[in-house]
């Protein structure tokens, strides 16, 4: 029997933060995928914003390494018929988790199955777990299931990665390069005075950044809902840097991407995307504008050869 008039379809539910949406996470929403495709059940995906332990930890504010944007769009990709984002407050949690799994899970989402990461706590002070979940879904009519954790993969290790430039390691855990988002604003337009214009990428507080140095990878314009985007889905391999340029005295730590072989792009006020593939060297201040020049073009030459 299907839903009455008005109410809601049931669903399967998957819940955690997912920030990276790596390869983790990916194993989890896969499962909840498969067991919604099984059952023709649609499947939704339950984050928060904040982030939990930002409110439970009051001074905890771990970078991002994922919009929130970019999460849902991540989270769609592996089949997720709906991301439900749910605001993080004091109240929230203060919830028991029955109370969680009574208004959340059973009332609003209707969950004929719940799929989460096998270390999944939940509830005030964390006080349930996979066991409790299983317990409180034959009160509220779902199944649950815990999914073995991907060994040596987690959101903190990640970001430890990116923070000693190894953004190739960072990859390997996310399943994809790492990404950097934000809009386009003007610099000091340095790099168009040395013949390599970039894109200046002014990206929201608490983003994982890789360490100070240049990178090869891509930049690529983002869709922005109800608004036409310049240039919108092309993607160019770009050679990147990221930091505070020592040549050049008393410049804020920014995160530049020259788009290769393209001088004739208008880029400010678009929102990018920069992909990081691989470290070509740390920050190094240079005694003449011809030593810099020099070792830009050869960083855009290893650039070409290993996003090509």
């Amino acid at each position: 029997m299907g839903p009455g008039v008005g109410e809601p379809e049931r669903s399967v539910v998957t819940i955690g933060v997912f920030d990276g949406v790596h390869r983790g996470h990916q194993r989890v929403v896969r499962r909840a995928v498969e067991l919604a495709a099984g059952r023709g059940l649609r499947t939704v995906a339950l984050t928060f914003e904040p982030p939990p332990d930002e409110v439970v930890r009051p001074g905890y504010r771990p970078l991002r390494l994922t919009t929130a944007k970019r999460r849902s769009v991540l989270l769609r990709e592996l089949g997720v018929d709906e991301v439900v984002v749910l605001p993080f407050t004091t109240e929230t949690a203060e919830l028991s988790p029955a109370e969680f799994t009574r208004s959340v899970l059973a009332d609003r989402l209707r969950a004929a199955a719940v799929v989460v990461g096998e270390d999944f706590a939940f509830g005030h002070d964390a006080a349930g777990d996979v066991e409790t979940l299983r317990l409180l879904g034959e009160k509220y009519d779902f199944a649950a299931e815990g999914v073995p954790l991907v060994l040596d993969v987690s959101s903190t290790l990640i970001r430890e990665r990116l923070a000693a430039g190894d953004v190739v390691g960072a990859a390997e855990g996310l399943g994809r390069p790492h990404r950097v988002e934000g809009v386009v604003v003007r610099g000091y337009q340095r790099g168009r005075q040395l013949g390599f214009p970039t894109a200046n990428v002014e990206s929201p507080p608490q983003t994982a950044i890789p360490a100070d140095g240049v990178y090869a990878g891509w930049l690529e314009c983002v869709p922005v809902a109800n608004r036409p985007v310049l240039y919108e889905g092309e993607r160019w391999p770009a050679a990147i840097s990221v930091g505070t340029n020592p040549t050049f005295e008393g410049v804020p730590r920014t995160v530049e991407a020259y788009a290769l072989d393209r001088d004739d792009l208008d880029l400010y006020g678009v929102h990018v995307g920069v992909d990081f593939a691989e470290r070509l060297r740390g920050n190094t201040r240079f005694d003449s504008i011809e030593e810099l020049v020099d070792q830009i073009q050869d960083d855009v030459d290893r650039t070409r050869r290993i996003t090509s």
